[in-house]
């Protein structure tokens, strides 16, 4: 099999511009969307805004990978990297440390890319990791490293990367590459180009142990925020992970070949989604407060509670909504408690209800398309 990395005239990726112009288009509109958006909240509120969009990528960058955390662990430690009081104490290792890396991306976004950098990311990440031969610096075993599925007597070979005695040099490559094509560098790309190409190229090199596929969507990000000047909290990983075979198959594809028009096209319009993701989720954080300014003062302990787990689930919500049951595993209330509470919920306005007798299932009443 002929990797991408293996071509003479490797990294030098060609692609049609003109079938990314109105993409890009798109993008900066869209962009400005967004930023006037999150102009009409106030301080603390993009605070925690901030907080919310942050650790849903971190959950779902993880989440692409099969690795499942905490929300609440995650949200935690978020404030705490922001100076907040966090809801918890208790932390997972892993949770901590995506974390530090999302906020240490976020915050520098501006700077230029270096190994110092990335190494720093992949320590973060790795936190707690007892697995790994190297930690916070490029890979240096011997073995090839490959990506493969299937079991240990019929695997397939998905790519295989350069070798790790060749890293070094690939990533000087890569770091110089990212600098110059930004928007101050001497050959900058346009937003989702770059972002495109960055993603393609990082991941094509694989330069750590473990972690390279959040590694490069971490950059995806710093190279979009980069573009538009702004840190750009757009949700790419919960994009991808909604369709993350097709993220798999287009990677597997374009790693074969330095022709990516393809790529940069599928890779441009999931940056599109994510972009809308990220204007739901923002309304959904406008309606959150109106909701509080509304309902706080009516509302008892247990309703607080249950009401307050809701909004952890976020845009998507309980699945099927609410039911009786599980307002009482979240409050521990009686039946009849529980039947008064919600029918309180509801005449009051704070909550919708569909269904009858054990298929009554309770939403919150948001005045927005919570759907994607």
């Amino acid at each position: 099999m002929a990797w991408n990395w293996t071509f003479s005239d490797w990294p030098n990726f060609q692609y049609d511009r003109d079938a990314l112009a109105q993409l890009e288009q798109q993008f900066l509109l869209v962009s400005g969307e967004v930023l006037g958006a999150v102009r009409h909240i106030g301080e603390e509120d993009q605070k925690l805004l901030r907080i919310e969009l942050l650790g849903e990528e971190a959950l779902k960058t993880s989440q692409i990978e099969g690795e499942v955390l905490d929300r609440v662990s995650v949200q935690s430690s978020l404030r705490r990297q922001f100076g907040l009081a966090a809801d918890v104490d208790h932390k997972r290792p892993q949770e901590q440390g995506i974390a530090e890396m999302m906020v240490d991306a976020y915050s520098g976004y501006a700077d230029p890319l270096d190994h110092a950098s990335l190494c720093r990311w992949h320590s973060m990440l790795m936190k707690g990791n007892r697995n790994l031969e190297t930690i916070g610096a490029y890979r240096t075993h011997g073995d090839a490293m490959q990506i493969v599925s299937g079991s240990l007597d019929k695997q397939k070979i998905h790519f295989e990367a350069p070798p790790s005695d060749a890293v070094p040099a690939q990533m000087e490559a890569f770091i110089d590459w990212f600098n110059q094509s930004s928007a101050s560098g001497a050959s900058p790309l346009p937003a989702l180009t770059r972002a495109g190409i960055g993603h393609l190229y990082f991941e094509s090199i694989h330069p750590f142990e473990d972690g390279n596929g959040r590694l490069g969507r971490a950059l995806a990000e710093k190279s979009l925020a980069q573009n538009i000047g702004y840190p750009s909290l757009i949700a790419i990983s919960y994009a991808i992970e909604r369709k993350r075979r097709s993220y798999y198959d287009q990677l597997e594809k374009h790693q074969q070949t330095l022709l990516i028009t393809d790529w940069l096209v599928y890779f441009a319009n999931t940056v599109l989604e994510a972009q809308q993701a990220t204007l739901s989720r923002i309304a959904f954080h406008i309606a959150k407060t109106r909701f509080y300014d509304s309902f706080r003062d009516q509302l008892n302990e247990r309703q607080t509670k249950a009401v307050a787990r809701m909004f952890r689930e976020g845009l998507d919500g309980f699945k099927g909504g609410l039911s009786a049951e599980n307002y009482i595993a979240i409050t521990g209330a009686s039946r009849a408690t529980t039947t008064r509470d919600l029918h309180e919920l509801v005449s009051m306005g704070a909550l919708t209800r569909t269904g009858v007798r054990r298929h009554t299932r309770y939403n919150l009443n948001l005045p927005i398309e919570t759907s994607q």
